[in-house]
């Protein structure tokens, strides 16, 4: 670019900045024209949020923040002050209201089609027991508790009639095809095709698959082009480019309904990984979906080699489970393939039972998932030497070993403390939930050990100011590393907790998995032919994604539902839905519907998992090395970053590595002097270019 180019690019620049700022001033009028408009129509007295709601385009509990007198007399008698689980996902603007705990009666079904939500680690379960208060910006959430007394006690108990059983039918696998809808280039079996996709549109997408295929495909997974993509920038958001592609019409098909023993039915509107269900006029069934669900393929990656990583992911997984089927994600075929791993005999053979109600609504709002932390300056150096990344190898398989099992106990505050200090580090090393009041020491000059409630919905931070007392819940292995870490022991007092039996449920799941992986990792190491190392490697984070998404589907997230309803019957739109987009024909909305009787609903595992793993990223120990490893090792201020399962530091450490799970991988080295990142996007830009220039890169599977 020259001189004159770079001034009249700058002079365009300036346009674009001013029709930016008479856009926002146009829209703020807007929003202020809609909010008046609601204000009138809440004056007159019959009026019903449920109405305004989608005539407005917000949802129920927008429209009552805007208007309060509209708030459901039900949810007015409920604001009564009284701890809770957290709220799942409550929309942003929503009324500060504190139910009372108690179990929602079961809700009407939707009337439009439901989708799957991914099962992921990034996100607990989600409740139908009792709902705590969404913080309001700028002040921390206060986390529910136990209630005293007989009500309490009432929750250590098991759903009736609702275990985790082995299952008796064999699982069908389905035809698959692999499709670059950039090139077009479509791969089937040993067939390779190139296909004419017109506009991307479902319906050509759709046509053009089952024009070359008479036979037809039961599962199309997008490798690249992303086409539910291709009027992003006609959208505000990726979700509503992706609404408008679903519902865009397709000829011959209609939207799935479900059938047999697969009960996921509809759209599933994802911004990156979306899944589409559709079924034709001769009821063949077919769904669409995204690579990235499984592993993310880079330029080069053709359809050839997503289809050889499956090949082999479905040889590694058969060779401990006979009857394994690689399935449509992920936790899906996690969950179906720990299932065939329930024993046949012994103690829990009947199968283990799903824990109460509100204690799956308790664990779900007070046990996060992975540590995610930028410590800026002043915490740190306003320029870094260097910035080193280590990162646990398949980290989440290190904590399968041991799991909660049998029926919860309740601990209290008072029980535990009248314990010997054996019986307490007993029950701290257990499988246990605790509800504790901590003290950063007045000595303290590293990071914090602690999760605690931050503001924002279902935010955490850690405190870390010397003479800082907070409380908060925390599983046994971050409680048991707060006393006993290698610097100064916290003051921790136990004010409540959930204590279960040892067990080993996952266990033999794990093991296999981490089998297949250990194997695939050393295919891809080992293989000569470049596709087919890139294939193996690609199989191993397929593995990789089947653990870690399978321990996210034991957490039961808050199963949600999406529709579309016609705006002529606007009226239909479920009260309590979310509008999500609308066009002039149409309005698309989800809806949260709580818990469903899930059988392999086991937050107590998930809740184990993680707060092992964010145990481990302050300390662990490596037996064979008699050595440690973690934050607490490096010296104070040289922690820049926890990303879940990996550590940003500005000294190399001498951390032993053996390709184990659990192991820190250095996988990033950048010299500096360096900025120090304020922002997460500045995090993974140095990130990247960290990786960039470590040489030589690693070639084995990574965490």
């Amino acid at each position: 670019m020259d001189a004159q180019s770079y001034n009249a690019t700058l002079a365009d620049l300036r346009t674009v900045r001013d029709n930016i700022k008479k856009t926002q001033t146009a829209l703020a009028k807007l929003e202020a024209e809609r909010d008046k408009q609601i204000a009138q129509l809440a004056a007159y007295e019959k009026a019903k949020a449920e109405r305004i709601a989608p005539a407005a385009g917000l949802s129920l509990a927008e429209v009552v923040a805007r208007a309060p007198e509209l708030a459901p007399q039900s949810l007015a008698a409920d604001a009564t002050p009284a701890p809770g689980p957290a709220a799942a996902d409550q929309p942003a603007g929503a009324p500060h209201i504190e139910p009372r705990p108690h179990v929602p009666q079961p809700t009407a079904p939707p009337t439009g089609p439901t989708g799957e939500t991914p099962q992921a680690p990034a996100a607990p379960a989600a409740p139908t027991a009792p709902v705590a208060p969404t913080a309001e910006e700028g002040e921390p959430r206060t986390l529910p508790s136990i209630p005293d007394g007989e009500t309490g006690d009432a929750w250590f108990t098991h759903t009736k009639n609702l275990a985790s059983t082995r299952p008796n039918f064999t699982q069908q696998a389905r035809s698959t095809v692999f499709l670059d809808t950039d090139t077009g280039i479509l791969v089937h079996r040993n067939q390779t095709h190139r296909l004419d996709l017109g506009t991307r549109s479902a319906a050509d997408i759709l046509n053009a698959v089952f024009g070359v295929l008479p036979e037809g495909a039961e599962r199309i997974y997008i490798t690249a082009g992303a086409p539910w993509h291709r009027d992003a920038d006609r959208h505000p958001y990726l979700r509503d480019a992706v609404a408008a592609w679903f519902n865009a019409p397709t000829p011959r098909w209609r939207t799935d309904t479900g059938r047999g023993r697969d009960r996921m039915a509809g759209h599933f509107v994802h911004a990156r990984h979306p899944v589409a269900r559709y079924v034709s006029d001769d009821e063949s069934h077919v769904e669409i979906r995204s690579m990235g669900e499984w592993f993310d393929l880079e330029d080069g990656d053709d359809p050839a080699t997503a289809r050889d990583a499956f090949v082999l992911l479905w040889q590694a997984l058969r060779r401990h489970w006979d009857d394994a089927v690689v399935m449509g994600s992920p936790s899906q075929t996690g969950r179906d393939l720990w299932t065939r791993t329930i024993p046949a005999r012994g103690q829990y053979s009947e199968g283990y039972p799903v824990l109460s109600e509100e204690l799956r609504g308790l664990l779900h709002a007070t046990a996060g998932q992975g540590r995610n932390e930028l410590l800026a300056p002043p915490r740190v150096p306003e320029m870094l030497p260097q910035l080193v990344e280590y990162d646990r190898t398949f980290a989440y398989a290190k904590h399968t070993w041991k799991s909660p099992v049998g029926t919860p106990r309740r601990i209290t505050g008072r029980q535990f403390a009248a314990w010997s200090e054996k019986e307490q580090a007993r029950a701290l090393y257990g499988c246990g939930h605790w509800h504790i009041r901590a003290t950063v020491p007045d000595t303290w000059d590293h990071v914090g050990l602690l999760p605690a409630p931050a503001p924002g919905d279902r935010a955490w931070h850690y405190p870390a100011t010397p003479g800082t007392t907070f409380t908060t819940w925390a599983g046994g292995p971050e409680v048991h590393t707060a006393l006993t870490n290698p610097l100064t022991p916290w003051k921790i007092e136990v004010l409540d907790g959930i204590l279960w039996d040892d067990g080993k449920p996952l266990d033999d799941w794990a093991k296999k998995l981490k089998e297949a992986w250990s194997n695939l990792s050393a295919q891809a190491h080992f293989q000569q032919d470049a596709q087919q190392s890139r294939a193996a490697h690609l199989a191993s984070r397929g593995i990789r994604a089947i653990l870690l998404y399978g321990i996210g589907s034991f957490a039961q997230r808050p199963r949600m539902v999406t529709g579309t309803t016609p705006r002529t019957q606007e009226r239909d739109v479920p009260a309590d839905a979310e509008i999500i987009g609308f066009d002039d024909d149409t309005i698309t909305w989800q809806k949260p519907t709580g818990f469903s009787r899930d059988p392999n609903a086991h937050p107590e595992w998930a809740a184990a998992i993680w707060s092992g793993a964010r145990a481990a990223l302050l300390t662990q120990r490596h037996r064979a090395d008699d050595t440690h490893a973690g934050a607490l090792h490096a010296a104070p201020g040289t922690v820049i970053a926890f990303r879940t399962d990996a550590l940003y530091l500005t000294q190399p450490q001498a951390w032993p590595y053996h390709q184990q799970p659990g192991d820190y991988l250095k996988k990033g080295h950048l010299t500096g002097p360096l900025a120090a990142p304020t922002s997460e996007e500045e995090l993974l830009t140095l990130r990247d270019a960290g990786r960039a220039a470590l040489t030589p890169a690693p070639t084995t599977a990574g965490a």
